[in-house]
C-alpha cells in the first residue's frame, strides 16, 4: 500500500495555526502568570532620603566603635550611610552622626540564606537526587506554606522596630538569598507540593503541558551526542524556571508585606549573585518583586538591573571590597565608576579597615572621593534618566539555562562543583564581550528582558537589537523580533539565535532562521560547531583555572574569521532586508574580544565585524573622546538626563585581569553639534558653548561635565 502524502496547503496551514497557538498560550503565561505582576513602585517619599550618593558599611569588623570616634571616623571620611541588623539598632547612633541606613536580614537569616550553604558535603546527596526537597546543614527549608507564614512574621515585627527611625532608607530581606545555595547547581524542588508544579507547568504551556519530570544535569548532558533538533533539557529548564517562579513571588509577597508596615520605605535583597539557571536569578522575574537591590558585579547584573529601572526609581547599589595590600587609587576608580553607571551608594564590607581603632592609610586617601560623590555630585544623579545610544542587548534567560546545559558537557560528572560562571560561561562572556565592545566605540545601551519584549514587542527608542547567545527562543519572541525589523529596526545576532524554544527543546529549524535567510542541508550536531568536539567555543573544565583568556580559548581549536570564532562552519554570515529594517546574522562569537581586551588588542579593527551592523543602522557615540588624536583604550563614556541637562561621565573600565591605569590625560570630547552652557561639575568651571571640550582626566577618577539638553 502507498503511503499518503497530504498536500503541502493544509499541512503548512495546520503548522501555522499551532505557531498561532503556541503564541497565544505564550502571550498568556507572560501577561498572567503571578511571577510577571510587578509590586508597587518604589515610594515616593523614599526618593527623598535617596536623594544622593549613600556609603554604608557593614560594619563586620568596625573596631572603632560606635561611639564618638567612630560618629568622627564616619563625618571626615565622607562615610554618610550605615546599617542595623535583624531590626536592631544602634539607632541612636546613628541619628546622632546623621547616618541613613538600610536594615540587612528583615527576614532573617538561614531561612532565604540556607545555613551551611558552603560545605560542599551537606550538599551532594542533593545535587544528584533530582526528588530532594529545599534544606540547609540545620534542616529542611522548603519554600511553603509555612515558610512564608514565618518570614511574614520576621518582616512585619523587625520593620515595625525599625519604621520609627527618619533615618531609614531600605529594608533587605536577607544578604546573598537564594532558593538554593548561592548559584551552585542543585537541581532541587523548592517544596514538596508536585500539584503546584503541574498548575505552573499548565499556564506556561497553555493548558497542554507535557508530563512532570524530575531529572538532573545528568539527564541533559546523556543527550549532548544527539543532534540539536533531537536534545529535550524541558525536563530540568521548567522545574528550573519554575523554582525561580516561586522564589520571585515569596520575595515579591514579602516585599509587600514590609510596605504594609512602612509604606514609605522600598524593600528588596542585598548580595544578589550574577545571573543563572541556578538560585533564583532570573532578572527579568526577580527585578519585578524587589524595590532595592545590592548586586554583586558579577554577569552583567549590575547594567542588567540598571536596565530593567528605567525610571531610575529603584535604589541599586553594589558591593565594596577593599584590596587588602594595595593604595586607595582602585578604590576610588571604584566609587566613580559605579556612580556614573547610576549607582545610588555603596555596602562596604569593613574588613581590616582598622589597626585597633587607628583607620589605615589608604583610607584618609579614599576618604576626598567619598566626599564629594556623597556630598556633592550625588545629588545630582538624583532622578535622572540613563541615556542610551539607540542599542539594546536582549535578556534571554531561557537562553541562559540553555547555555548552562550545553558548557556543562566538558564537565562531565563534576558539574556537582561547578563555578566561575560569571567568568567562563559561555552566555556571560559573550554578553560581556558585547558590552566592552559597545562601550569601547563610545556606545551605551541597555538590556531589554524576554518577557516586555513577549508581551509588548521591542521597546520604542532602540535602532539596534542585539541577540547574544540567544540559544532559546520562543515563536512569539520571533514573532515580535521581526516586526521590530518591519518598523525599521536592525537585529543582530551573534550565533545560533533561536535554535531552542523557550523551554530548552532543539528545533529542527531556528525561530529566526526564515528571518536571517539560513538553509541548512544537514540535521545540526556539535560535529559542526567551533572546534567539534564540544558544543561550544571553550573547554570550560580545561580551562577553569586558566591565568588569562588566551589560556581558556586555547582549549579548543576553532575555525578563526577575521580573528573570532566561526560558530557553525560552512554557515556564511547572513543579512537581508526585512521590511524597512534589517536582519544580520554574523555566525561569530565575540568572547575572543575579551582576549583581545586583556591584551591590548583591541581596536575599532578588532570591534568592526561586531559593530558594523550597529553603526549601519546610525547608532553614533553621543561624544568623541579622544588623547593625541586617537581614542585612548578602556575609556568609556556615560550620560544621564535630568531637568534640561545631560551630565556625561568619561570613566576608565578595565575588565578582569585589567591592570588599573594611574596616569593623567589630556581629553578633547568632540559633539557632532554644538552644546550649550556646558560647565564642569567638579570644578564648576563655566565652559560656554561649542562643539569641543579640551580637560585634563585622571584616570583613576572621573570626568563630569554637564551642558543644556532637550528632554530624551
Amino acid at each position: 500500500m502507498r503511503a499518503t502524502i497530504p498536500r503541502l496547503g493544509p499541512l503548512l496551514a495546520l503548522l501555522a495555526a499551532a505557531a498561532a497557538a503556541g503564541e497565544e498560550a505564550d502571550l498568556a503565561y507572560f501577561r498572567d502568570a503571578p511571577e510577571w505582576r510587578r509590586v508597587a513602585p518604589v515610594p515616593a517619599a523614599s526618593r527623598e532620603r535617596w536623594d544622593t550618593w549613600l556609603y554604608m558599611p557593614w560594619r563586620h569588623q568596625w573596631t572603632i566603635g560606635e561611639g564618638e570616634a567612630g560618629g568622627r571616623f564616619c563625618r571626615d571620611h565622607g562615610v554618610n550611610g550605615g546599617f542595623t541588623d535583624h531590626g536592631e539598632g544602634p539607632f541612636a547612633w546613628l541619628e546622632r552622626w546623621g547616618l541613613r541606613f538600610y536594615n540587612d536580614h528583615t527576614a532573617g537569616k538561614g531561612l532565604l540564606h540556607l545555613r551551611g550553604a558552603t560545605d560542599p558535603a551537606a550538599f551532594r546527596a542533593a545535587q544528584t537526587d533530582p526528588r530532594a526537597v529545599r534544606a540547609g546543614s540545620d534542616g529542611p527549608k522548603p519554600l511553603d506554606a509555612a515558610l512564608r507564614a514565618r518570614l511574614l512574621a520576621l518582616v512585619r515585627e523587625r520593620v515595625a522596630a525599625v519604621a520609627k527611625s527618619p533615618l531609614r532608607v531600605a529594608y533587605a530581606l536577607d544578604d546573598e538569598p537564594s532558593w538554593g545555595a548561592f548559584v551552585r547547581p542543585l537541581p532541587w524542588r523548592v517544596h514538596g507540593d508536585d500539584a503546584a508544579y503541574l498548575a505552573w507547568l499548565a499556564l506556561a504551556y497553555g493548558g497542554a503541558p507535557p508530563p512532570a519530570r524530575y531529572v538532573t544535569p545528568d539527564f541533559t548532558r546523556a543527550q549532548l551526542d544527539r543532534p540539536l533538533a533531537e536534545l529535550d533539557f524541558s525536563p530540568l529548564l521548567d522545574r528550573m524556571s519554575f523554582n525561580d517562579s516561586v522564589w520571585a513571588c515569596l520575595l515579591g509577597d514579602l516585599v509587600e508585606a514590609a510596605n504594609a508596615a512602612d509604606p514609605d520605605t522600598p524593600c528588596g535583597i542585598v548580595g544578589a549573585q550574577a545571573p543563572s539557571l541556578w538560585g533564583g536569578y532570573d532578572y527579568a522575574k526577580l527585578c519585578r518583586k524587589v524595590q532595592f537591590l545590592e548586586a554583586y558585579d558579577l554577569g552583567s547584573a549590575q547594567e542588567i538591573a540598571r536596565s530593567f529601572d528605567p525610571e531610575h526609581a529603584m535604589p541599586v547599589v553594589t558591593t565594596h571590597f577593599h584590596r587588602e595590600g594595595e593604595d586607595a587609587a582602585r578604590d576610588v576608580w571604584w566609587a566613580w565608576y559605579h556612580f556614573a553607571h547610576g549607582n545610588r551608594g555603596a555596602i562596604g564590607w569593613v574588613e581590616d579597615w582598622f589597626e585597633g581603632a587607628a583607620p589605615r592609610p589608604w583610607l584618609a586617601a579614599f576618604a576626598p572621593a567619598l566626599r564629594e560623590i556623597g556630598g556633592v555630585q550625588g545629588a545630582k544623579l538624583a532622578g535622572a534618566r540613563w541615556r542610551h545610544d539607540g542599542v539594546a542587548i536582549y535578556y534571554s534567560h531561557p537562553s541562559i539555562q540553555v547555555s548552562w546545559c550545553l558548557d556543562s558537557e566538558a564537565h562531565g560528572e563534576t558539574w556537582v562543583n561547578r563555578g566561575r560562571d560569571d567568568r567562563l560561561g559561555t552566555s556571560h562572556c559573550v554578553r560581556k564581550a558585547w558590552e566592552y565592545l559597545l562601550a569601547d566605540a563610545g556606545l551605551q545601551y541597555d538590556f531589554v528582558a524576554y518577557d516586555e519584549v513577549a508581551r509588548s514587542g521591542v521597546p520604542p527608542g532602540y535602532r539596534v537589537l542585539v541577540l547574544p547567545a540567544c540559544y532559546a527562543l520562543s515563536d512569539l519572541e520571533a514573532r515580535r523580533m521581526r516586526e521590530f525589523c518591519e518598523r525599521g529596526g536592525t537585529l543582530v545576532a551573534d550565533f545560533l539565535p533561536g535554535v531552542f524554544d523557550r523551554h530548552g527543546r532543539g528545533r529542527p529549524r531556528g525561530a529566526l532562521d526564515a528571518l536571517f535567510g539560513v538553509a541548512r542541508d544537514a540535521p545540526l550536531r556539535k560535529e559542526r560547531l567551533f572546534g567539534g568536539k564540544l558544543w561550544v567555543e571553550t573547554d570550560q573544565e580545561a580551562g577553569y583555572e586558566a591565568p588569562s583568556y588566551r589560556k581558556l580559548f586555547e582549549t579548543v581549536a576553532c575555525e578563526l574569521r577575521e580573528r573570532y570564532a566561526v560558530a557553525e562552519r560552512g554557515l556564511p554570515a547572513a543579512a537581508r532586508a526585512v521590511g524597512a529594517g534589517r536582519a544580520v546574522l554574523l555566525n561569530l562569537s565575540p568572547q575572543r574580544y575579551l582576549m583581545r581586551r586583556e591584551e591590548g588588542d583591541a581596536g575599532p579593527a578588532e570591534r568592526a565585524p561586531f559593530l558594523a551592523p550597529v553603526l549601519a543602522a546610525g547608532c553614533r557615540p553621543r561624544v568623541e573622546v579622544l588623547a593625541g588624536g586617537a581614542r585612548p583604550p578602556h575609556v568609556e563614556t556615560t550620560a544621564w538626563w535630568r531637568d534640561g541637562h545631560t551630565y556625561l561621565f568619561v570613566v576608565q573600565n578595565p575588565g578582569p585581569g585589567d591592570h588599573l591605569r594611574r596616569g593623567r590625560l589630556r581629553l578633547v570630547l568632540d559633539f557632532p553639534a554644538a552644546v550649550r552652557d556646558v560647565v564642569d561639575e567638579r570644578t564648576g568651571e563655566k565652559l560656554g558653548d561649542g562643539r569641543s571640550v579640551s580637560r585634563e582626566f585622571v584616570e583613576t577618577e572621573a570626568l563630569l561635565l554637564s551642558y543644556r539638553d532637550p528632554p530624551p
